[in-house]
């Protein structure tokens, strides 16, 4: 089956919640930006979903040079992440809650979490896990899916929650075998959280440095759109941020990631890995944050639909669609390997 069949199947299961529109661009006309005031979010973004639109949009400008006059090769996408080799700089992101996009019926959060960790497992990456109002120490579907089923290949991403409970959330997942851990720092701002009474914090940079030296693991910082915050999660020990706006979830009208990506790269390159998501589509969408300076991107909302509509295979087969995608654009404008990818790939 190939990755549209799956889009079909979850258009179809996920009707009402996300219309798996060919372009998922946070539109006003999207079903997902149609849920009246006072009730929850949904798949869509926060309040006006300007910053979700922002994401898309932030992307879309971003223009390729094509260059095709030279010797023919076969990109080489392979990326080490912590160690281990991956086949692409593409990877899942933490989207957690099945209640967003329609609950049980569409599918179970332990479906989801295997599907995802298990899937990008399948095609040679990674899938992040991460955090929700329903999770608690009785009920840890991620950790099943990262640390039993895939047996430790996985990232967790928790809410920042008080600083105890995530001290003790790493340590259980470094006993796990996990890759790395840690906080989206822009959860402080979850609307679900704060609905179902689940207290989550901001966190200061003495707080990051106790998380970081409270686990062997890497400590992931995510949420990060300043230059002033990247310098802060740098300076306290984190081992990678993600630029991130929670998907245009947690504080309307922000930019969209593509755009205060330069600037912190230009202040943390080189001391910090610095990955990206927000408005990423497809391979040229990752070659664009590539040349940018991201060293690699997370994808999220296409991978919960291609679990919703093929589980592990579904979500297998989007990211080695991504991957060729990436290939591709790499051939076409003349860049061999990673490392070859520059701001010269990209006008402006």
């Amino acid at each position: 089956m190939s990755v549209e069949d799956y889009r079909k199947i979850a258009r179809e299961k996920m009707k009402g919640h996300c219309g798996v529109y060919k372009h998922c661009d946070g539109a006003d006309i999207r079903i997902c930006q149609r849920n009246a005031y006072g009730k929850g979010i949904g798949f869509g973004g926060v309040g006006s979903g300007q910053s979700f639109k922002n994401n898309f949009e932030a992307v879309n400008a971003i223009k390729l040079k094509m260059r095709v006059v030279g010797d023919h090769y076969n990109p080489n996408t392979e990326y080490d992440f912590f160690g281990n080799k991956l086949t692409m700089p593409i990877m899942g992101a933490s989207v957690t809650g099945v209640n967003s996009f329609g609950g049980d019926e569409v599918i179970t959060e332990s479906e989801f979490c295997k599907a995802t960790v298990l899937g990008a497992k399948y095609a040679g990456t990674i899938g992040w896990r991460g955090d929700t109002y329903t999770y608690d120490w009785d009920f840890m579907p991620c950790y099943d899916a990262i640390c039993n089923v895939a047996e430790g290949w996985g990232v967790k991403i928790s809410k920042p929650r008080d600083q105890e409970v995530l001290k003790k959330v790493f340590k259980k997942y470094e006993e796990g075998g996990a890759i790395a851990v840690g906080t989206d720092v822009d959860g402080c701002g979850s609307t679900i959280m704060a609905a179902h009474q689940k207290p989550v914090f901001k966190k200061s940079p003495e707080d990051i440095k106790e998380l970081v030296n409270s686990t062997k693991l890497p400590v992931i910082i995510k949420g990060i759109m300043t230059q002033e915050d990247a310098i802060a999660a740098s300076e306290a020990g984190a081992a990678a941020i993600v630029v991130s706006n929670h998907g245009g979830r947690v504080l309307d009208y922000t930019p969209g990631t593509a755009e205060v990506l330069p600037s912190i790269v230009d202040a943390i390159k080189g001391r910090t890995r610095i990955l990206v998501d927000g408005g990423i589509r497809n391979g040229y969408d990752v070659l664009k944050m590539l040349a940018v300076g991201a060293e690699a991107v997370l994808i999220g909302r296409d991978i919960v639909r291609a679990a919703v509509g093929g589980g592990a295979e579904g979500v297998k087969t989007h990211f080695i669609h991504l991957q060729k995608t990436l290939e591709k654009a790499m051939r076409m404008t003349n860049v061999a390997s990673l490392s070859d990818i520059t701001r010269e790939v990209i006008y402006g």
